[in-house]
């Protein structure tokens, strides 16, 4: 499909509620927080070894950042749908 094309279907969809932008900003807000957590918690004095807090960290910054994607994308579904 080129760029002249309209789009229809989840493509239209995908652009309509900004996900790709919405994504942007929670994973990155959600990085941001896990390595201020890890700043303050983790690194002054890890008790066991630091393998399981980055594997930790990693989930917290995806699942986080999944949730935010998502509360940023329902925002915008309700905008569009008040327009």
């Amino acid at each position: 499909m080129s760029q002249s094309e309209p789009q229809s279907g989840k493509a239209a969809m995908v652009a309509a509620l900004n996900v790709p932008r919405n994504a942007k900003i929670g994973f990155v807000l959600a990085g941001l927080f896990t390595a201020g957590l890890f700043a303050l918690f983790v690194l002054p004095g890890a008790q066991r070894p630091i393998g399981f807090y980055v594997a930790l960290a990693f989930v917290l910054a995806t699942s986080l950042g999944g949730l935010l994607t998502a509360l940023f994308t329902a925002v915008s579904a309700v905008r569009l749908a008040r327009q």
